[in-house]
């Protein structure tokens, strides 16, 4: 008997070119779509740059681009003449700066070849459009560093904001510690009713709280921005506790063993293995103190020598408000350390935000 040889099947080449095609047009089809969230997204910060580089009149010249520029000029025997875009016989444009006006003709010159005379066209020159030169104003930035008195802004929220973080992490910490490491009778009742206050709207306390600072002499100093935050809050617990649990138990029994105490177990054990979840909570309440509006409208309105940045830019963009480029100059020179803040941190952040409540 004779062995059946199969042949080989034909492969067909538009199959295979599908097979290649298809997963390179969906990931380009996906980064396209991400690209246009991206860019609609920093949009109002692309906006706010640009215009924080301008002046009124780049801002309300007609036909001016989006970027800060002005009308571009050539100082030809001691004057100063406009460039305006000319086209030639061939239909090419050229920046010549128009030394004499006509009506039917007028004279240009090259301003990159002065050297070779004037140049007559024939042609109305009000048709002309004009060329623009690129020229930020740098200087609307110290314009408004000077009028906010940004250094005594950014001492008085830098106090707020760290001394809450120190709060914050300190309180949260240790509450998050004792509700995963302790045996307390109702344990998880007390922490739902703790994690329920995450839903009570923040303006149900504003007059007890406010009558209670009032009446224990804080209105008019920092205090009311940074004591309350020593008390924890649920969400940053709810973060810690969900991190902690993450860590095994069988790290804290080894180091009982070793003689270690809760709390020494807490600092040695604990602690160094929480460091991204800590970052990110201090990042989170320094985000918050920074943005921080009607706290410090409420309790300082009459400390004005104390008030941070938040109340700083508002009075400022209040006085400016005729002035759009000086109010986006001062949002930027808010918005600067944040980012900052954001980008050094920003692999330390975001391991914290992904490992909590994943096991590890």
């Amino acid at each position: 008997m004779t062995a059946r040889t199969q042949s080989p099947r034909p492969v067909h080449t538009s199959s295979v070119l599908q097979r290649q095609v298809r997963p390179a047009l969906a990931g380009a089809t996906f980064t396209v779509f991400t690209l246009m969230i991206l860019m609609a997204f920093l949009s109002p910060f692309g906006y706010m740059s640009v215009t924080a580089l301008k002046d009124r009149q780049m801002i309300t010249e007609p036909g001016s681009p989006i970027l800060p520029s002005r009308p571009a000029t050539f100082t030809y025997e001691g004057n100063e003449y406009p460039v305006l875009r000319v086209p030639d016989e061939d239909g090419h444009l050229h920046e010549w700066a128009i030394i004499k006006k006509g009506r039917e003709e007028s004279t240009f010159i090259d301003p990159h070849h002065p050297e070779a005379g004037l140049i007559q066209w024939t042609g109305r020159w009000r048709t002309l459009e004009p060329a623009w030169e690129l020229s930020p104003m740098w200087e609307n930035f110290s314009y408004a560093w000077t009028q906010l008195n940004m250094p005594r802004l950014l001492r008085n929220t830098l106090l707020i904001a760290i001394v809450g973080l120190i709060g914050t992490v300190f309180s949260c910490t240790v509450v998050a510690y004792g509700f995963t490491r302790f045996r307390i009778p109702g344990k998880n009742i007390l922490f739902l009713l703790l994690v329920s206050t995450m839903i009570l709207p923040a303006f149900v306390t504003i007059v007890p709280t406010y009558i209670l600072f009032e009446r224990i002499g804080w209105m008019g100093t920092m205090l009311p921005l940074m004591v309350p935050h020593f008390f924890a809050n649920a969400y940053n617990v709810f973060l810690l506790r969900q991190y902690f649990l993450t860590i095994p138990r069988e790290m804290d029994e080894a180091a009982m063993i070793d003689g270690a105490g809760p709390i020494r177990t807490l600092v040695s054990v604990i602690l160094p293995q929480s460091i991204p979840v800590l970052v990110a909570v201090g990042i989170f309440h320094f985000m918050w103190a920074w943005n921080d509006f009607f706290g410090p409208l409420l309790y300082l309105s009459t400390a004005i020598r104390l008030q941070p940045i938040a109340i700083g830019i508002q009075r400022f963009n209040a006085q400016f408000s005729a002035r759009p480029h000086m109010v986006q100059s001062s949002a930027l020179l808010g918005l600067l350390l944040p980012v900052i803040l954001f980008f050094l941190a920003q692999r330390v952040f975001m391991r914290g935000i992904v490992f909590t409540g994943v096991e590890k």
